[in-house]
């Protein structure tokens, strides 16, 4: 087990591990225990009563948070034509076709965002070994594969973040850096909480969280009162 600094020890004790916060309360004190030099991302995981192996339960999708994440996308675009100057016209950093595929089978991996226009999947099909692991793949559930590149780029510059459940039935997402105020932070997490309640599969029975927690990149957890949303 990694032995904790103490920084993050004097940090941990301002939580109480037996208690469930209210979503506001809990975000005040991940912005209080945060601790290191940088701008730390606010974070949280929601585990959900969900069977992953089900293909209706596989959540995956996108959401723009309103105040954004405070993290600049650096987004490219797969595409040809006219699609190709609405994504350069859009603020996409890198636009191309044959020419980008091939700068990425030859290592290029400067970038947070793909997207590509459905013609083009056929050829940034073949990157799937090396964008898929990294979770760069363009995908339609997240808005990355479309023919409306301008909405696409401009979603994602904007503060779209994807969430993706994994094996153990959890989705983590970012909803801002420690520096925002509560009420920006409190605001993107209601808008990611009410995407995730509007997409519950219909095959999920009882309750539907398990668990909620936030946290920043190097702070202690905070467990979230789901009933106080």
């Amino acid at each position: 087990m990694a032995k904790k600094g103490k920084k993050y020890i004097e940090a941990a004790k301002l939580v109480d591990k037996t208690a469930t916060y209210a979503p506001e309360e809990a975000l005040e004190l991940v912005k209080k225990a945060s601790f290191a030099k940088f701008d730390e991302t606010v974070e949280v995981a929601y585990r959900l009563n969900l069977d992953p192996k089900k293909a209706d339960q596989q959540l995956r999708g996108a959401v723009v948070l309103p105040n954004g994440t405070g993290k600049t996308q650096r987004v490219i675009v797969f595409a040809q034509g006219e699609q190709a100057k609405q994504a350069e016209a859009a603020g996409a950093d890198l636009v191309g076709a044959d020419d980008l595929v091939q700068k990425i089978s030859d290592g290029w991996l400067d970038f947070d965002v793909a997207v590509a226009t459905p013609p083009m999947m056929a050829k940034v099909g073949r990157l799937g070994r090396v964008l898929g692991p990294k979770g760069l793949m363009p995908n339609p559930k997240t808005g990355t594969v479309t023919m409306d590149v301008t909405k696409a780029v401009n979603d994602i510059k904007a503060g779209q973040v994807t969430y993706r459940v994994d094996k153990a039935g959890i989705i983590h997402a970012p909803i801002g850096k420690v520096s925002f105020d509560t009420a920006k932070l409190m605001e993107n997490f209601t808008t990611l909480n009410d995407t995730l309640n509007k997409v519950r599969p219909a095959s999920v029975k009882g309750g539907y969280v398990k668990s909620l927690s936030v946290t920043s990149t190097f702070g202690p957890g905070v467990a979230v009162d789901v009933n106080k949303f």
